[in-house]
């Protein structure tokens, strides 16, 4: 009995709480390489571009499939907020999800192997990272203290050895850097190999930029905030899409206590895009960053902000305030994330009335 026991395979992490987001503009092949990890959850598929294209999918998943046609209709005139031609489409996956967590990966990362040699599943670590506090008022110098092996060192404050609950987990990658144009440009054959075992909370304070490749995070604590702004087609500026929701979610997760975790889990990067067509999507963000930065680093949150759909309409006025002499741009992003909030709520009726009943 005990052999027969022992063959039975675990019941995979949160099978039931968790959708898998995809963005693509090609067939899924790159799933085969997943199935083991990926087979048991829902997948949502956001196909990008020409929606009379027919996307494949691999037999045996569970998917539902969405493309332009069908976010029009389904958001109607909302619909401009959600980005065309550019990977940023994959948050409309976030909105119509109906689980308390996501997965998002992108289509040409593969599984990677640990230093051993063994397929990381990087969905368990995910789970793992967002299922345990993050720590982000007291930097732990073991890094993380609730993994196995690890603990609190020495000064660390009792008071705070509760933590904070992790609304995000932010995966690492070999192979492919996630580097700019300019320094892909001077580093062309420059390849991560470096496996780091650790998993580390960002401080309360500090900014970093977000890769949304392998991303995770807790849809009920910071999902309205998890938009990937207007980028790609009609829009001057792209390859800045996770960036602007990663420094939306820091200030937000510092503002309402939560916290965000980095590090493992690793996927692989197989493809390293275009640095000239990159350059010609970023150019822009690279000198709007300069203003950027220093805006979210000085960015206060009213006391009234309670809930992550008010902080991020504050965040709205202050965009549009604040960073739309920079260019024009802004204003136009301001009134997205507006947009964005009210689409949110009206497919989420729940969190818009739970966000309304802390009013």
């Amino acid at each position: 009995m005990a052999d027969q026991a022992a063959s039975v395979a675990p019941t995979p992490l949160l099978k039931d709480e968790l959708d898998i987001v995809i963005p693509t503009i090609r067939n899924l092949d790159f799933l085969e390489m997943w199935r083991p990890f990926f087979q048991p959850y829902h997948l949502i598929i956001v196909q990008d571009g020409d929606p009379s294209k027919t996307i494949k999918v691999p037999e045996g998943f569970d998917y539902e499939l969405y493309n332009r046609n069908d976010i029009n209709k389904i958001l109607g005139p909302r619909a401009s907020c959600i980005s065309f031609k550019d990977s940023a489409c994959r948050c409309f996956g976030y909105m119509v999800s109906k689980k308390k967590y996501i997965f998002t990966i992108d289509d040409d990362c593969f599984v990677a192997n640990d230093p051993s040699g063994k397929a990381i599943n990087a969905l368990e670590q995910h789970i793992k990272n967002l299922l345990c506090p993050s720590t982000p008022l007291f930097y732990n110098t073991l890094y993380d203290p609730y993994r196995e092996g690890a603990d609190f060192v020495r000064g660390y404050p009792f008071s705070l050895r509760e933590g904070v609950p992790t609304a995000v987990s932010h995966g690492l990658w070999l192979n492919i850097p996630d580097y700019d144009a300019p320094t892909q440009l001077v580093k062309p054959l420059e390849r991560n190999t470096r496996y780091v075992d650790a998993v580390l909370t960002i401080p309360k304070g500090t900014l970093f930029p977000m890769c949304g490749m392998n991303l995770a995070f807790d849809r009920e604590l910071i999902g309205a905030a998890m938009y990937f702004g207007l980028m790609g087609d009609g829009q001057p500026i792209g390859r800045y899409d996770d960036m602007w929701a990663g420094w939306c979610c820091k200030v937000i997760c510092d503002h309402l206590g939560l916290g965000i975790k980095t590090g493992l889990p690793y996927i692989y990067h197989s493809k390293a895009s275009n640095p000239f067509v990159n350059l010609r999507k970023e150019y822009k963000g690279i000198f709007w960053q300069e203003d950027i930065i220093p805006f979210f680093q000085n960015i206060v949150l009213p006391k009234e902000a309670t809930t992550v759909q008010k902080c991020y309409i504050e965040l709205s006025k202050q965009v549009k305030e604040k960073l739309s002499k920079v260019d024009p741009y802004f204003d136009k992003l301001a009134d997205a994330m507006v947009t964005w909030i009210e689409a949110w709520d009206e497919l989420n009726p729940e969190g818009a009335s739970q966000a309304n009943a802390t009013a």
